[in-house]
């Protein structure tokens, strides 16, 4: 694994340090750990955003009303998982 330097503040720097020393963790995972969760919250910031935007909009979410009823009737086709 490559890796490099960035800068953070010392206060970033001692809440890292403290973080990885309760979980008995490196700085580096919990680092990349928090950078993880923060991008899945701005990814479900966003869906929930568009989502909204759609609710809107009449037309398209009847649309996305009809395009879930036709996947849910897929679920009734019979066919086993495999």
């Amino acid at each position: 694994m490559t890796t490099t330097t960035i800068r953070v503040s010392l206060r970033t720097h001692d809440l890292l340090q403290d973080l990885a020393q309760t979980s008995s963790s490196s700085m580096q995972a919990v680092l990349e750990q928090a950078v993880e969760q923060y991008r899945r919250q701005q990814l479900l910031e966003a869906t929930n955003a568009a989502y909204a935007a759609l609710h809107t909009a009449p037309t398209a979410w009847a649309e996305l009303e009809q395009e879930r009823l036709a996947w849910d009737q897929t679920l009734a086709d019979g066919l086993e998982n495999t």
